[in-house]
């Protein structure tokens, strides 16, 4: 039997990749998940998962790729799928920083409504 790949269609219903997101949903904290990711993945894709989530908090606040890639050390290429991936994936990474810009709102004494109706989604775009 060959090696085994996901296809756009099918990832998210495959058992392999069904049984990875209930072992993440299991873990009770962040620590829990962080030793089920390094038990799961190796050092370079820990850094490779960060690395993205870096590029795309600092996509969301207007810098410009190459401004991303000397920052981070990410490839333009990198930066390149990451930018793609927020505006065209599944939403999870326009999730993720709508919940961070949320969050800073509060830290800033603003509510996170104001953030969503001032901002309305635009800051992630705008770098596009």
């Amino acid at each position: 039997m060959g090696k085994r790949r996901f296809t756009e269609q099918g990832w998210q219903k495959d058992p392999w990749f069904r049984a990875l997101c209930s072992a993440v949903a299991s873990c009770k904290n962040e620590e829990e998940i962080a030793d089920l990711l390094r038990d799961i993945g190796s050092l370079s894709e820990l850094q490779s998962w960060s690395e993205r989530l870096e590029v795309a908090k600092l996509l969301s606040q207007g810098f410009t790729y190459r401004e991303v890639a000397k920052h981070t050390g990410a490839s333009t290429t990198t930066v390149t799928r990451v930018a793609k991936s927020i505006e065209n994936g599944t939403g999870a990474y326009q999730k993720y920083l709508m919940n961070l810009r949320k969050a800073s709102a509060i830290k800033k004494f603003e509510t996170p409504e104001e953030v969503t109706e001032v901002k309305n989604g635009e800051a992630l775009r705008k770098y596009l």
